[in-house]
């Protein structure tokens, strides 16, 4: 069986009633699996996995996107994340038996149906861009939701699919294909965005940090404290254990420390024992090979200082 891995955002986090309706034609579906969604009320979105059969979800997300446009007006919308659409991205990531390539067209079936039927405007995005400005998610979203309006009518931003204009309440999305990467946020004991905005300049590639970082800054009200925000694009190039020391050490600057950490969506397990290796060695152990996958996520949760984490949060554990 082909799996894939498949991440929709939408700009929406507050408000629960609304979100089941939008994901209430994701669930229960043969062929593939919701395993979560992660409403966050400062950033005012949700992080929805899904894992399975693609040629089982083109359907379902079709539907999924109706009611995000029924549901969402992004004239309405604010919150910490940047976005540009009440769906606001769509990524494919091949997880077994399936080719990048593959995950590629099924992007583009998707960016075609929901283009046509709902007059959205789409971006293809990472490995499925057209062309290289348009391989950074953040590239396209620059500028959100109010700025597109006239971003869109600038030809070297016409959209792949629909016409050179945003849909006046859902705005536009991207939808494309990628390899796994780590949707990390790192929390700090401080409530100044200005300190998490500086870690994040030390550790993101745009300002001289690691090659596979973007990062920014975020401060969650509910819990009255800022975050470093972060996406992993290759997490065996940039592990987690080097990415907390460093933030750890630039934190020290400002007398500010790391209080936990948060994984949103999912997670590789060689992602989570390669750091839990680092940390074993400082203290001249060695990871257990008979390491049982429970035992993982008890060390990531100490360890790694891992919060509102569980076993459902690993891939593999999916499977």
């Amino acid at each position: 069986m082909k799996i894939v891995q498949c991440v929709p955002n939408i700009s929406e986090g507050r408000n629960l009633e609304k979100i089941k309706k939008i994901i209430e034609p994701l669930q229960n579906q043969n062929g593939f699996k919701l395993i979560s969604y992660e409403p966050d009320k400062d950033y005012n979105r949700t992080v929805i996995t899904l894992i399975g059969d693609p040629e089982s979800m083109i359907i379902p997300l079709i539907s999924f996107f109706e009611r995000a446009k029924d549901l969402i007006d992004m004239n309405q919308h604010s919150g910490q994340h940047p976005r540009m659409g009440a769906v606001d991205v769509v990524p494919f990531i091949p997880i077994q038996n399936i080719s990048i390539e593959e995950c590629i067209n099924y992007a583009k079936s998707l960016a075609e149906h929901v283009s046509f039927m709902y007059n959205i405007p789409v971006f293809l995005y990472a490995k499925a861009a057209q062309t290289k400005d348009r391989e950074q998610l953040p590239d396209i979203r620059k500028g959100e939701f109010e700025g597109m309006k006239e971003k869109i009518q600038d030809p070297t931003w016409k959209p792949d699919y629909g016409q050179a204009k945003i849909h006046p309440t859902f705005g536009v999305v991207a939808i494309g294909a990628r390899l796994p990467l780590i949707a990390y946020n790192i929390d700090l004991d401080t409530n100044d965005e200005k300190v998490a905005s500086s870690i994040a300049k030390a550790i993101r590639k745009s300002s001289g940090g690691f090659q596979y970082i973007q990062a920014g800054p975020a401060y969650l009200q509910e819990r009255d404290h800022v975050q470093v925000t972060m996406n992993i694009l290759d997490y065996k190039k940039n592990p987690l254990y080097r990415i907390i020391e460093t933030v750890k050490m630039e934190a020290k600057r400002y007398g500010v420390h790391v209080t936990s950490s948060e994984v949103v969506g999912l997670i590789p397990e060689d992602c989570i024992t390669d750091s839990l290796r680092y940390y074993f060695a400082v203290e001249g152990h060695k990871l257990p090979k008979d390491i049982t996958m429970d035992q993982i996520c008890q060390y990531a949760i100490e360890i790694l200082k891992f919060r509102d984490f569980d076993i459902k949060k690993i891939i593999e554990a999916n499977l």
